[in-house]
C-alpha cells in the first residue's frame, strides 16, 4: 500500500514553526495490522522540510505522524499487538504464529518487545496535522 500526507504545512518538531518549503522526498517502508488476513505493507512517501526559524537548532526535518514512531519498521498499532499476542505464549510459539498470520517478526524482536512489556510506549511524541 503506497501512501502519502497531503497536508501543505507541517511542523518543526524542535521549535514548532510550521513550513511548506519541501526539501527532499524519500520512502519509507513498514508493515501494519492485517487487512482482510492479508500481510500489510505500507510504503510512506515522506517529506524532509526546510525549517524557516532563523532560531531553530535544525535546518530540517523530517515529517512525523503519530501513528508510527520514527526509524520504526512497525506501526505502533502493530507493536501493541505484538506484545499482547506474545506475552500469552513463548517467544518461538509467538513468533511461528504471528509469521503465519499477522506480520514477519523474529524471535529476538519478540524478545525486545516484551522486555519493554507494559511500559510500552510510543517513542514519537509528535501529533498529526
Amino acid at each position: 500500500m503506497d501512501i502519502e500526507s497531503t497536508l501543505t504545512e507541517v511542523r518543526c518538531p524542535y521549535c514548532q514553526v510550521a513550513s511548506s518549503r519541501v526539501h527532499s522526498r524519500y520512502t519509507r517502508e513498514f508493515q501494519d495490522l492485517p487487512i482482510q488476513n492479508k500481510k500489510t505493507i505500507i510504503r510512506l512517501r515522506n517529506r524532509k522540510m526546510f525549517c524557516p526559524n532563523q532560531e531553530c537548532t535544525h535546518k530540517t526535518f523530517a515529517e512525523s505522524f503519530s501513528f508510527i514512531s520514527p526509524k520504526s519498521k512497525k506501526t505502533n498499532q502493530l507493536i501493541e499487538e505484538i506484545i499482547q499476542l506474545s506475552s500469552k505464549m513463548s517467544s518461538v510459539s509467538a513468533e511461528k504464529y504471528l509469521r503465519d498470520r499477522v506480520v514477519r517478526v523474529g524471535k529476538s524482536t519478540i524478545c525486545e518487545l516484551l522486555k519493554r512489556g507494559a511500559n510500552y510506549r510510543p517513542i514519537c511524541s509528535y501529533r498529526m496535522y
